[in-house]
C-alpha cells in the first residue's frame, strides 16, 4: 500500500506593523489548531512562538515604508515549516548572545526549531524554522 504525503499549506501577507505581527501570530495558531495541533500543545505552542519572534523581527528590523511582510506555514513529511520574509536586505539576522534584554529572540528560535536558517530573496530576505512532528503528533 502506497503512504500518501499530505501536504498543508498558509500563505499570506501582513502590514509591516506591531498590529500586522499579532495578526500573524494568531492567524498561525488557529491554523495549527484546525490541522490538529491543538492550542494547548507542545506542537502550537512552540511554533506559535517561533512565529511571534520571526514577525517581530520582521516588523522591528525588516521593515520599510510601504511593503508589506509575507508569512508562510506549511506542513509536509512530518515537519512543519515557517517562513516570513521581507524586503529588507541589509540588516541579515544573527544569533548571538545579547548583551541586554532585547536581542533574545533568535536564541528563543534556536531553542525551540530543529533547524532555522536565511535565505536571501531579491530584494529582501526570507528567516525560516523548522519544527519536526513526531509521529504522536503528526495528523
Amino acid at each position: 500500500m502506497k503512504s500518501e504525503i499530505s501536504t498543508r499549506e498558509f500563505a499570506m501577507r501582513f502590514t509591516s506593523t506591531p498590529r500586522g505581527a499579532r495578526l500573524a501570530r494568531r492567524l498561525v495558531s488557529l491554523r495549527l489548531d484546525e490541522w490538529g495541533h491543538a492550542y494547548a500543545g507542545p506542537v502550537n505552542e512552540a511554533v506559535t512562538l517561533i512565529a511571534a519572534e520571526l514577525v517581530a523581527n520582521a516588523v522591528r528590523h525588516g521593515h520599510v515604508p510601504g511593503r508589506d511582510f509575507r508569512l508562510r506555514l506549511a506542513e509536509s513529511s512530518g515537519t512543519l515549516r515557517l517562513e516570513v520574509s521581507d524586503t529588507r536586505t541589509e540588516r541579515l539576522p544573527e544569533l548571538r548572545v545579547p548583551a541586554d534584554e532585547s536581542g533574545r529572540g533568535l536564541l528563543l528560535v534556536e531553542a525551540l526549531a530543529d533547524k532555522w536558517g536565511v535565505t536571501p530573496l531579491q530584494p529582501g530576505k526570507s528567516v525560516w524554522a523548522e519544527v519536526w512532528l513526531s509521529p504522536a503528533t503528526q495528523r
